[in-house]
């Protein structure tokens, strides 16, 4: 039961979307993730709505990947699963490396400049082929900051919650 105490972003880690059926035999377009994106197959199991489903097979299609899952046989069935998270248990990841970070660890961190003044919290992060991309919200703002640890990002502290950046401020702000 203590694994349930946990909170729910705590517990499981989000590895990609079911994006799309394909077929007529049950099987889900999915969007990975990871990096690289095939390596959303190395963990497992794969939680659909809180459910184990298991893979049976997958394989590269187009931009993403198609995939066949136990006890999903057809396409009516498929496209209930359409826009729902594949997660797995926050255990089955190893350990980031030094100055290395799990996305899912950084959503919800306070963002602050240098001088101490708040940015807001890390809404959600972009992957934009240069870089990743903080979108962090304060209220109805939302600010883009780029994740380049060392001239931006200064220092990550996961346990206190807080990312520090050297980003100046717009004069309107």
């Amino acid at each position: 039961m203590d694994g349930f105490s946990k909170p729910f972003t705590e517990r499981w880690v989000t590895l990609g979307r079911i994006t799309g059926v394909h077929g007529v035999r049950g099987w889900v377009r999915v969007q990975s993730f990871t990096r690289p994106s095939e390596n959303i197959f190395s963990y497992g199991p794969w939680l659909i709505r809180g459910v184990e489903l298991p893979r049976l097979d997958y394989r590269a299609s187009g931009r993403g990947f198609v995939v066949q899952l136990k006890g999903i046989e057809d396409r009516e069935i498929a496209e209930e699963l359409v826009g729902e998270e594949i997660q797995i248990e926050r255990s089955s990841l190893p350990e980031p490396e030094d100055g290395e970070y799990y996305w899912a660890d950084l959503l919800g961190m306070q963002v602050v400049t240098i001088n101490e003044t708040v940015l807001g919290h890390i809404d959600r992060l972009l992957e934009t082929g240069a870089q990743d991309v903080m979108v962090v919200k304060a209220g109805s703002r939302e600010r883009m900051l780029p994740f380049v640890q060392g001239p931006i990002v200064k220092k990550v502290d996961i346990p206190a919650r807080r990312i520090e950046v050297d980003w100046e401020l717009e004069e309107e702000e």
